[in-house]
């Protein structure tokens, strides 16, 4: 599973998760650091990869377009590290893998993970 971490998560997390076996990339190494959400969840489609985000507007987009992917993990809690989101993501990994892969949206909050199925609203 490839993640693309979107603008305003430490871009140290990627360096985390390959140490923990995890694919990803920042989109500020990817020079898109100001584009629109839309574009991101394009470019997520043609890699394969699931958005990870702070950002409300990407599960609001997928479910106004009811889009089956790609999956979209928000996370809720400001202020981590790259080491802390990296250690979140592989528990998010481990809960909903199999969701993930065949579509989903995500939200991480202190102590819960709640997993639903795109398109959103079936």
């Amino acid at each position: 599973m490839k993640l693309l971490l979107d603008q305003g998560l430490p871009r140290s997390t990627v360096q985390h998760l390959a140490g923990a076996g995890i694919v990803a990339e920042h989109v500020g190494d990817l020079g898109m650091a100001r584009v629109a959400d839309d574009v991101i969840l394009e470019v997520a489609r043609q890699r394969d990869a699931v958005v990870v985000t702070l950002d409300a507007d990407f599960h609001q987009t997928l479910a106004t377009s009811r889009a089956t992917s790609p999956s979209v993990v928000r996370i809720r809690i400001e202020g981590l590290t790259g080491d802390q989101l990296a250690a979140i993501l592989t528990q998010v990994i481990a809960a909903a893998s199999t969701e993930l892969a065949s579509g989903a949206v995500v939200s991480v909050t202190p102590g819960r993970i709640r997993v639903r199925a795109l398109p959103i609203g079936q």
